[in-house]
């Protein structure tokens, strides 16, 4: 059976006034007083009763105060609470479910821009190049290093500001630059970036961009290179080729002209992108390719061919938190053979190349291809596996005890409600067993299992009893002076006074066998469907 929690959402306070979605400011006055007859805390004298009186008041008024304004109403019946605290009830007066809509979706995404605006986000990257052959030869083991930082803030609705560097130690040599870069959106749909670096290569950039249509995007611009005065004059065009993939062209005229030809695709399994480069002084093709396998573990190909470059990547990389990505890469080409080790976790990077041989021998390479293969493997059957289980484990056991706490407290809040409708339900109910009318003797509401078992068996089984609740008292209460019930439809049974959810996000039922007469009867609906008894067909 399909769960309807989905089908009506917002319905518990008509559930707790006991009323239709439809009804009209007159029922949901009548249900009211009808209810503060019953939980308005003037009307006990224990302490105890007196405390229960006062919290059911509350939600009752509550309840109230919502269904009977229009404004209030409208908004619920769409979003529920969620559009109540939300700060629609603040605006404007809205008539209609549309303007409602609109001024609900503008609010939160507002709420979202104002988060993003004030948030900063900071990204960088180390490589740290390790040499094996440097190491053996008596030298030490680090080659080379390289750092870069940046953080990104956006300081106003059209503006951002990045302030980043960036430093490169290799052997006795090194480097570094300091950039900053301010972005100011035009319009919609163009955008001008400013850019100054100051360091090893000290540049002003000033690049704008332009939308020139839903799938196209052009940009251009300028750098000037304030050591050697050389200007270089860029030009891209970028086109949307589909939903998942667009394309590019970039033309570079300068000491360095080259046009490049790029390709990008990405959707929920793969990514894949690829660029075909020729310069006055060089050329080169590049390629890449990651799979997802499922939503931890992927895939990795990559490859690199030019005049200053030959080179084959493949490898593998894990998921190990909700941010942070863990890879294994093997690489070959005219450099020699690396071990890469990347981890990865938002915006920050940890770059490891491990140098194992600048020699492309046999042997070495098929080594270097097979042992973290093979360790990977072991790893993962012996180590990483069993430590996921357990953590799954751990996370159900505490996703349990949470739903658990909610579940107690809902049922002690069940158990106070019946306390103060059981007078009034035997009262009711003695009154129909001498008149000979409706009288229920056993209502249950739960898990929709728990049912199927009861198929089989009188009783419900020990290990499904939690997952259901009794429900005769609060239906003996919710019984007119004529002698007949009715639930309404489209609204979920566990916010009726006296009933909870002992098994939320299951599908559920609500049981009920009663007598009319010297006759019995029992009938089973669903959590959202209508019940009306007595009624003929129900006779056993």
């Amino acid at each position: 059976m399909k769960e309807e929690e989905d089908v009506s959402p917002n319905r518990e306070l008509y559930a707790l006034l006991h009323i239709s979605p439809e009804a009209s400011d007159e029922e949901i006055r009548k249900a009211y007083r009808q209810w503060s007859q019953i939980y308005h805390p003037d009307k006990y004298q224990s302490p105890q009763m007196k405390d229960i009186a006062t919290e059911n008041f509350q939600r009752i008024c509550e309840a109230y105060e919502i269904l009977t304004d229009e404004h209030k109403r409208q908004i619920y019946d769409i979003y529920g609470m969620e559009g109540l605290t939300s700060g629609l009830e603040l605006g404007p007066k809205l008539n209609k479910a549309e303007e409602i809509k609109e001024t609900f979706e503008r609010l939160r995404r507002q709420k979202e821009e104002e988060k993003v605006y004030s948030h900063i986000r900071p990204s960088g990257s180390i490589v740290a190049a390790l040499s094996l052959p440097q190491f053996l030869s008596g030298g030490g083991i680090m080659s080379g290093m390289e750092m870069s930082s940046e953080v990104q803030s956006q300081i106003s609705k059209r503006n951002t500001i990045a302030v980043g560097g960036n430093m490169t130690v290799d052997g006795n040599s090194g480097g570094g630059a300091a950039n900053v870069l301010l972005r100011h959106q035009i319009s919609t749909v163009a955008s001008i970036e400013f850019m100054a670096s100051a360091g090893l290569r000290s540049l002003i950039v000033v690049q704008m961009s332009r939308h020139l249509s839903l799938h196209s995007t052009a940009s251009s611009g300028i750098a000037i290179s304030l050591s050697d005065g050389s200007i270089n004059l860029t030009n891209t065009w970028t086109r949307q080729l589909s939903e998942t993939s667009n394309g590019n062209i970039q033309l570079v005229l300068g000491p360095q002209s080259s046009i490049a030809v790029g390709w990008h695709k990405k959707d929920e399994k793969t990514s894949a992108d690829g660029e075909l480069k020729f310069g006055t002084s060089s050329f080169g093709a590049s390629a890449h390719y990651t799979h997802h396998f499922s939503l931890k573990s992927r895939g990795r190909i990559a490859g690199e061919i030019g005049s200053t470059a030959l080179e084959l990547e493949v490898g593998g990389g894990r998921k190990i938190s909700d941010f942070s990505t863990l890879w294994m890469l093997y690489s070959i080409g005219i450099q020699g053979i690396f071990w890469k080790f990347e981890f990865h976790r938002g915006g920050q990077k940890i770059i490891i190349p491990i140098l194992l041989s600048r020699e492309l021998t046999a042997v070495v390479a098929t080594g270097a291809l097979m042992i973290p293969a093979s360790l990977y493997f072991l790893l993962k059957t012996f180590v990483v596996k069993p430590y996921y289980l357990k953590r799954e484990k751990q996370k159900a056991l505490e996703r349990m005890q949470k739903s658990s706490i909610k579940i107690q407290e809902a049922r002690e809040a069940a158990e106070k409600a019946h306390q103060l409708l059981q007078n009034v339900a035997n009262r009711k109910r003695n009154k129909q067993l001498e008149t000979g009318g409706l009288v229920i003797t056993r209502a249950i509401y739960g898990s929709h299992k728990a049912f199927k078992k009861r198929k089989e068996s009188r009783d419900v089984d020990d290990d499904l009893a939690p997952q259901v609740v009794d429900v005769t008292v609060p239906l003996n209460f919710l019984m007119n002076d004529s002698g007949q019930l009715k639930l309404h439809e489209g609204v979920k049974k566990s916010g009726i006074m006296g009933f909870y959810d002992p098994c939320p996000g299951e599908p559920k039922q609500l049981h009920v066998e009663y007598t009319c007469g010297s006759e019995k009867y029992e009938v089973t609906v669903d959590d959202y469907g209508e019940l009306v008894i007595p009624q003929l067909k129900h006779r056993i």
